[in-house]
């Protein structure tokens, strides 16, 4: 019985990161977060490359932190938690993707006053 419990507690602690992984991480993290309002507050970046930086370092820092510290990753272990993962993120595209198609087409298709021009009611 102590084998068994031996085992599972070898397995439970690898399941778990390092100090220094943790240290990474967070490094990283941190790294990611200055260069995201550097590209804003600076000024360096020109206007109209800011949102799309900001999404990439977003979706970077997110895979640092899913790896870090939720260590998610495709070894055999964790495969179910990147299923998951990878379903909640498929759900809440759809979501997100949804929502702006349909306040796009709101603003497409509501009726807008018109305005009157005073040449067309001369002719």
């Amino acid at each position: 019985m102590s084998s068994q419990h031996g085992h599972s507690d070898a397995h439970a602690h690898n399941a778990h990161g390092s100090l220094k992984s943790y240290t990474v991480g967070f490094a990283l993290s941190l790294i990611l977060t200055v260069l995201s309002f550097g590209c804003v507050m600076s000024g360096a970046v020109p206007q109209h490359l800011v949102a799309p930086g900001i999404v990439v370092f977003c979706v970077a820092q997110l895979l640092v932190q899913l790896a870090f510290f939720l260590h998610m990753s495709a070894a055999p272990g964790q495969r179910d938690n990147l299923s998951i993962g990878v379903f909640t993120l498929l759900i809440i595209a759809i979501v997100v993707v949804g929502s702006l198609w349909v306040m796009h087409n709101m603003n497409l298709y509501m009726m807008h006053p018109v305005m009157q021009s005073t040449s067309s009611s001369i002719g």
